[in-house]
C-alpha cells in the first residue's frame, strides 16, 4: 500500500512535470530551440497569480486566466523582440538569449520581493478522497484534472485540427511550410506564446502547492529538461509521459532510498539517459546523408 501512495503521489507531481516539459517540447518542436529560461516563465506565471489574488483581490480562476494570457503576449514578444533577431547567428545564441531573459524576469522579481518566500492562500480546499488505505489529495484530483483536460485539448488540436496540420507541417519543414504559404515567423511567435502559456498554467497549479521565491523557475527548468531527455527530445507525447515517469522515480527515490536523493533525481535521469539511450524512450534517431 506505501508502494501504490509514492505512485499516486508521484503521478500528481509528474502532471506538473508534464506540463512543463510539454511546453518545452512545444517551443523545440517548432524552433528547435531549448527554452533555457522556460522554468522563469513558469515562476512567472506563479507570482502574476499572486499578485493577483492576494494584492488585487481577484478570484483565483480569473487570476489564473489574466496569468496564462499575460504569459501568452509575453512569450509573442521574446520569440518577436529578441529570438527572430538573432535567427543568424550561431544556434549558440539562442541559448544565451534564453538564459539571459530567464535571469532577467528573476531578477525583476528578486527586486520586487527580494528573497522572501510567500505563502499562497489555500485555494484547492477539498476534503480528501479515501480510496481503501489510499489518500488522494484534493490537490492531487485538480491537478490531474486539470492536467488531463490541457493535455486532451492540445492533442486534439494539435493531430485533429487543420491548424494541427500546419502546426506539424512547420515542424517537419520550414522551408516547404513557407512555400504553400504559411507565415512561419507568425507561427513561430505563437509556438512561443503557446509554450509560455502552458508554463503559465504549471506555475498557476503550483503556485497553492508550494512556497513561492524567485528561484523557483530553476527547478522547473531542470525537471522539464529531465522529462524531455527521458521522453525524447521533440515527441510531445514522449515529454508527457517523461514528466509522469519523473514524478514517479522521484517519490520511489524518496521512499525507498533516501528524501536528500530527491532533488537529483532529475540530473540521474539525465546522465543515464544520455549515457545509455541518448534519443529517450519515445525519441527516434535522425539519419542524415551527407
Amino acid at each position: 500500500m506505501f508502494f501504490l501512495q509514492l505512485t499516486l503521489s508521484g503521478l500528481a507531481q509528474g502532471a506538473i512535470y508534464a506540463l512543463v516539459a510539454l511546453s518545452m517540447c512545444v517551443v523545440y518542436r517548432a524552433t528547435t530551440v531549448v527554452n533555457f529560461g522556460h522554468g522563469d516563465l513558469v515562476m512567472a506565471g506563479a507570482f502574476v497569480v499572486y499578485l493577483l489574488v492576494v494584492l488585487a483581490g481577484l478570484p483565483f480562476l480569473v487570476s489564473a486566466i489574466l496569468a496564462v494570457a499575460l504569459l501568452f503576449v509575453l512569450g509573442l514578444l521574446i520569440e518577436v523582440g529578441l529570438i527572430e533577431r538573432i535567427k543568424s547567428g550561431p544556434h549558440i545564441g539562442f541559448a544565451l538569449m534564453c538564459i539571459a531573459f530567464g535571469y532577467v524576469l528573476r531578477g525583476i522579481a528578486r527586486a520586487v520581493w527580494g528573497r522572501e518566500v510567500l505563502p499562497m492562500p489555500r485555494v484547492f480546499d477539498l476534503p480528501p478522497v479515501m480510496l481503501g488505505d489510499l489518500v488522494v489529495t484534493s490537490d492531487a484530483l485538480i491537478i490531474f484534472f486539470a492536467v488531463g483536460v490541457l493535455l486532451m485539448l492540445f492533442f486534439g488540436l494539435f493531430y485533429r485540427t487543420s491548424a494541427g496540420r500546419i502546426m506539424q507541417a512547420v515542424c517537419q519543414s520550414e522551408r516547404g511550410a513557407a512555400l504553400v504559404g504559411i507565415n512561419v515567423p507568425a507561427f513561430h511567435g505563437v509556438m512561443w506564446g503557446v509554450g509560455a502559456a502552458l508554463g503559465a498554467v504549471g506555475g498557476v497549479l503550483v503556485a497553492p502547492l508550494t512556497l513561492l521565491h524567485p528561484g523557483l523557475g530553476a527547478s522547473f527548468l531542470i525537471k522539464g529538461f529531465a522529462a524531455m531527455t527521458l521522453g525524447g527530445f521533440g515527441s510531445l507525447g514522449g515529454a508527457v509521459a517523461g514528466g509522469l515517469l519523473l514524478g514517479v522515480a522521484e517519490q520511489w527515490v524518496g521512499g525507498y532510498v533516501s528524501t536528500k536523493l530527491i532533488d537529483i533525481t532529475a540530473y540521474l535521469v539525465i546522465i543515464l539517459v544520455l549515457a545509455l539511450r541518448p534519443n529517450g524512450l519515445f525519441g527516434r534517431a535522425v539519419a542524415e546523408r551527407v
